[in-house]
């Protein structure tokens, strides 16, 4: 059975612990690349309350829009009312290896690890580098994602595309 388009964009989650920055990245990322054809959002299973500053500073500097970015629980699209989700993907391993919640809809999921740049410590142009290294992964994987031929592909075949995608630095 190949993947139907819905009827409205694709609706597509980045997953972390914190929400802080890869999972951010990823939102912008998307929301920019695939305007009118994805929706993204983002969400960590234990955020940080708030965006790392060099999240926000390296957006900026790149012309993203951070109004309305916010760290948030992934419990908020978990209920009734949340989007109905097409694709979620991982973007650390603790969040690949937690227990998740049950999913309004059928998405389908994939990992792709990214080195967390808020783990990085040191002078500012190494935590710098870190947050760009991780936004020019993010970028490269959502740029192979959002080319894909969604409605073209069955299920498992688009399943296997998005896990070779996790591999691509």
């Amino acid at each position: 059975m190949r993947a139907q388009p819905p009827e409205r964009p694709y609706h597509v989650l980045f997953l972390c612990t914190g929400n802080s920055a890869r999972s951010i990245f990823g939102e912008a990322i998307l929301n920019r690349l695939g305007a009118g054809k994805f929706r993204a959002y983002s969400a960590g299973s234990n955020p940080a309350g708030k965006i790392n500053p060099h999240t926000i500073q390296l957006l900026e500097r790149l012309g993203y829009p951070t109004e309305g970015l916010r760290s948030k629980s992934w419990d908020e699209f978990a209920t009734a009312d949340a989007p109905v989700l097409d694709f979620i993907f991982t973007v650390c391993d603790n969040a690949a290896n937690e227990v998740c919640p049950v999913w309004p809809g059928k998405p389908i999921t994939a990992h792709w690890a990214v080195p967390d740049p808020a783990a990085v410590t040191g002078d500012d142009g190494k935590i710098e580098a870190a947050f760009r290294q991780a936004f020019a992964i993010l970028q490269r994987r959502i740029e192979l994602f959002s080319n894909l031929p969604i409605r073209g592909l069955d299920r498992l075949s688009l399943r296997n595309q998005l896990a070779g995608i996790g591999t691509a630095r």
